[in-house]
């Protein structure tokens, strides 16, 4: 089974050789398990190191979790998907890529932009407060904010839009 995903904006290849304990990350080999531990938490143990995963949250192709205590968002892509990539289709967010919504519940601090304004991909935007902590939210695509749906101050709830952006030409 092939995977393609994006962390942090650096793209991995990922395949579980058939044997099930063995993955080949960007044409390198490495022991590898993936265990539920409960619930709510699961055991990676990827070459030699060995870490927790927690909170998960999948929506479309975008996973959201924690991984030994820092949250990470990662997007993934199974064969089908790659396919139909390579195909030129678009499938899941990447057909929203203009919409940004709240990766978690949380109370609006600053709207950064404006309606009418450029923005650049990855490029503060907006920032939320959640669990006592402030997130800078970044743009998902470059092009123009087409409408502001929060306000500063307002309470929003995970996946709620905060604003769309639509591309320039």
């Amino acid at each position: 089974m092939t995977f393609e995903t994006t962390i942090n904006k650096k793209n991995r290849t990922v395949e579980i050789l058939d044997s099930g304990n063995k993955a080949l990350i960007d044409g390198e080999v490495a022991p590898f398990s993936f265990e539920r531990l409960d619930a709510t938490r699961y055991i990676l143990r990827l070459g030699y190191t060995t870490h927790i995963i927690s909170n998960i949250t999948k929506n479309d192709n975008q996973l959201e979790y924690t991984i030994d205590g820092k949250w990470h968002t990662a997007s993934v892509k199974d064969e089908q998907m790659m396919l139909l990539d390579r195909m030129g289709f678009k499938v899941g967010s990447s057909a929203g890529e203009g919409i940004l919504k709240a990766p978690m519940p949380g109370k609006i601090v600053a709207i950064l932009v404006e309606e009418g304004a450029e923005v650049a991909e990855g490029q503060p935007v907006v920032i939320l407060e959640a669990m006592k902590m402030e997130n800078e939210l970044k743009s998902p695509s470059a092009g123009r904010i087409k409408s502001i749906s929060a306000a500063a101050g307002q309470s929003v709830e995970k996946n709620g839009v905060l604003l769309e952006i639509e591309p320039l030409g």
